[in-house]
């Protein structure tokens, strides 16, 4: 497994802090994309990850891209496959959540069709970032953003920094080897199972349940109530 962390040190001042819980123009609130950029913005969830995405490449130019997400909605998945049919992504990986398949199979089929199960990797997965990368940029995105729209306060933070890109790019290159290809279609304790090995970890059953996302309960757990959509059946 890749080393567990990337330390930096920030000039005084670099960082920006922003905040703006209205406006629904990613570019407004996150400024231009320039050489060392250091931001921090605090969001009402009024754009998506995709426009973040947007934004950063319409200053970067066509570049390699990888995203990491628990979960994603349909639009925002064929909005992506413009991106690369456009020409404007020139590689792009994903890194998804386990669960993913079970809690939303119309959306996972939709992944896979439209990027092809070799541009997909499965794994025990809450880390959200994008990596956009070329011979003049090494844009990071840090965000608590799925890959959908979600009207909640969410956080972004975009630096431009060539050894934290290098980091993550490395982490998911290390996932892409270790996880196979197919993992949509696997049994959830065969990707736990892949997950403990790469991670060093003791495999824990218990935790491949995806039932226990979804109760029906007045008080129980559920991820639907968060806005997510659950259909019963494979995909």
């Amino acid at each position: 497994m890749a080393q567990l962390s990337h330390r930096r040190q920030l000039a005084t001042g670099k960082r920006e802090l922003r905040r703006d819980l209205a406006q629904r123009n990613a570019a407004a609130v996150l400024g231009p994309i320039v050489k060392g950029l250091e931001v921090f913005a605090l969001t009402g969830g009024a754009f998506s990850l995709v426009d973040v995405l947007v934004h950063v490449l319409d200053t970067t130019g066509p570049a390699r891209v990888d995203l990491s997400t628990w979960t994603a909605a349909s639009a925002d998945i064929s909005f992506a496959g413009r991106l690369l049919r456009e020409a404007r992504i020139e590689r792009l990986r994903f890194l998804v959540d386990f669960s993913f398949p079970s809690r939303q199979p119309s959306y996972c089929a939709a992944l896979r069709a439209t990027f092809g199960e070799d541009a997909i990797r499965v794994s025990k997965n809450h880390a959200k970032f994008v990596l956009v990368r070329n011979d003049a940029w090494n844009v990071v995105v840090r965000t608590s953003m799925n890959l959908n729209e979600n009207r909640r306060f969410e956080t972004v933070e975009l630096s431009d920094d060539v050894g934290l890109a290098s980091f993550l790019e490395g982490f998911v290159d290390e996932v892409f080897a270790h996880h196979v290809v197919g993992g949509t279609k696997r049994k959830p304790g065969q990707v736990m199972a892949e997950f403990s090995t790469f991670a060093g970890q003791a495999v824990d059953m218990r935790s491949t349940d995806v039932s226990k996302l979804m109760s029906d309960a007045t008080f129980g757990n559920d991820v639907r109530r968060s806005g997510l959509q659950f259909v019963k059946g494979g995909a």
